[in-house]
């Protein structure tokens, strides 16, 4: 079955599994609060203890083929901390305008973090965005004040929660259907849009440290109901090297 009339480009990652795992000191979660006020935005604790902060890009009116992109859709831009010992890894996305992206990503490097990717999500956007992956280790505090150094070239809005748009009705979608279809359940992350996750069955690890689904190692399906009784989609699929081209191939043949 096909929702949409959007479509987006094709992310994979392409996860090296390595399975020999260094002593590690028992973990000691550094002061969350403290991260929070240093990122200016506050976070959760996700399965797997896992410390997430969103901070989507609500300044921003994005477009595909005229329909507005709600933030929750594919403007969320993220940072999930895992303390490991004596040390945290912070890894994320970050969605940026094409001019944001050379000062943001100087200053990741610059503090010591590294870019993994930048790609983009969507075509025929206006203005276009770009996502920008990073990691990062050391401490958590640390961490969290380089990258909020780096966005300050950006016009992610930070230093607080701020007041929320008002979400005016809309048309919805059978999210039963969605669920059946896809045989997993979702859940609405709020503006109307519709999210099923597909985590792997096996387990990811970077450098002996494990790549948790709240870390973004998740397969993701975000809905966005359309005003023509359609939805819009877009996500991302966590595949290893031989499953990129059979998904992608599917994925062609029905238009996607």
């Amino acid at each position: 079955m096909r929702f949409g009339r959007l479509h987006p480009a094709i992310v994979v990652l392409g996860l090296v599994v390595i399975v020999s795992t260094p002593a590690v000191a028992p973990a000691v979660d550094p002061d969350w609060k403290a991260v929070e006020q240093a990122l200016g935005k506050s976070g959760q604790i996700q399965p797997g203890d896992v410390f997430r902060i969103g901070m989507p890009r609500t300044d921003l009116t994005v477009t595909v083929q005229g329909i507005p992109v709600k933030a929750g859709f594919a403007l969320g831009s993220y940072a999930a901390f895992k303390q490991a010992g004596d040390q945290a890894m912070v890894m994320g996305d970050l969605v940026l305008l094409d001019q944001e992206v050379p000062a943001v990503m100087s200053g990741l490097l610059s503090r010591g973090l590294d870019v993994t990717a930048v790609h983009n999500h969507l075509n025929e956007m206006s203005p276009h965005v770009m996502y920008m992956h990073y990691e990062g280790h050391g401490d958590a505090l640390q961490l969290a004040k380089a990258l909020r150094q780096a966005l300050s070239a950006s016009g992610t809005p930070l230093g607080g929660a701020g007041a929320a748009s008002p979400v005016a009705a809309g048309p919805g979608l059978d999210t039963k259907q969605i669920e059946q279809v896809l045989g997993r359940s979702g859940r609405d992350i709020g503006g109307g849009v519709f999210q099923v996750t597909a985590p792997r069955a096996e387990a990811i690890t970077a450098m002996g440290r494990p790549l948790l689904p709240a870390m973004g190692v998740t397969t993701v399906m975000n809905f966005q109901p359309t005003a023509d009784g359609k939805a819009a989609i877009t996500g991302d699929f966590v595949l290893v090297d031989k499953e990129v081209n059979p998904v992608a191939g599917a994925l062609r043949q029905h238009g996607i």
